[in-house]
């Protein structure tokens, strides 16, 4: 099997004031920046891509827009994110228990939110806990066995359940994987003779000058 490198990237930081999937579908100024920072850095070292992988969500292509590469992008919606607001709310609808307010509150909720997910227990407001790591796990294989390197922009969700499957984690671990994953960062896998690697892990060297540490953003 040829070697190959697999490199996922987060949105640019979204609308973070929406409260539903659609008004929280677009880059924020800061995501913009964030997007735009990521392409300088991209260019700079020289980066050619086999291929660019883009979901069809407003903030994975407005991000992808904003990296200005000159390989050309192929759109497939198994890279979307999940639906957290559909998920939350059903949930909320089932326990009573109120959304989180706060990246505090959203620390605690996640893990509980996507047990009763992984449980088959939110099924009727979104695709199964199962699904959604299935479908992005065939691209990933998809990916190795064409060798090269692939760039996917997509979200934190698909970026953490990439992940959490690689290591083997159950959905309390895929959501203590997910939270801190920062807007526009980079995340590696390399695969060699059929071993795959987790090479880097929420990378983020166009934030790390001092003037830009304020974009370092992960809602």
């Amino acid at each position: 099997m040829s070697q190959s490198e697999i490199i996922l990237i987060r949105h640019g930081q979204a609308n973070t004031g929406a409260q539903d999937e659609e008004s929280y579908d677009k880059l924020s100024a800061t995501g913009h920046q964030q997007s735009a920072w990521l392409g300088d850095y991209l260019r700079a070292q020289d980066t050619a891509f086999d291929r660019v992988i883009c979901g069809d969500l407003r903030r994975h292509q407005e991000t992808a827009a904003g990296l200005a590469l000159s390989q050309s992008i192929a759109i497939d919606p198994r890279v979307n994110e999940l639906r957290y607001f559909d998920l939350a709310r059903e949930y909320q609808a089932q326990t009573r228990k109120p959304l989180p307010s706060s990246a505090e509150e959203f620390a605690q909720h996640a893990p509980q939110l996507f047990t009763a997910w992984h449980a088959g227990r939110l099924d009727s407001a979104h695709e199964s806990y199962r699904s959604f790591a299935d479908r992005f796990g065939q691209v990933m294989s998809e990916l190795t066995e064409l060798g090269g390197r692939s760039l996917v922009i997509t979200s934190g969700g698909v970026i953490g359940m990439a992940i959490a499957q690689h290591l083997s984690l159950g959905p309390e671990g895929f959501a203590q994987v997910m939270l801190p994953i920062h807007n526009s960062s980079i995340h590696r896998f390399s695969i060699a003779q059929g071993a795959t690697q987790m090479a880097s892990y929420n990378g983020t060297p166009h934030l790390d000058a001092a003037d830009r540490r304020h974009a370092r953003t992960v809602i």
